[in-house]
């Protein structure tokens, strides 16, 4: 587990994703993420984005923090 903010920090998205090829489908972002070996509590956080084409890692870092606000509001 990385330190910090565990499977929710961007660069421990961005380490699951490496070698994707975008722009990509929130589909070929978790696919990718298992073939990298992502831990589940990424896969949770890369399957809670929104469904759409992301362009590049910033458009997934967008995706990643909608994920987790929408998170926020079902867990209160």
């Amino acid at each position: 587990m990385t330190r910090g903010l565990g499977g929710h920090s961007p660069s421990n998205i961005a380490h699951n994703l490496r070698g994707v090829d975008f722009p990509a489908q929130k589909q070929n972002l978790v696919e990718q993420a298992k073939q990298n070996g992502a831990e589940d509590e990424v896969l949770e956080v890369i399957g809670a984005m929104p469904d759409g084409e992301y362009q590049d890692m910033a458009d997934v870092m967008k995706g990643v923090g909608e994920a987790e606000q929408g998170n926020r509001r079902t867990s209160h």
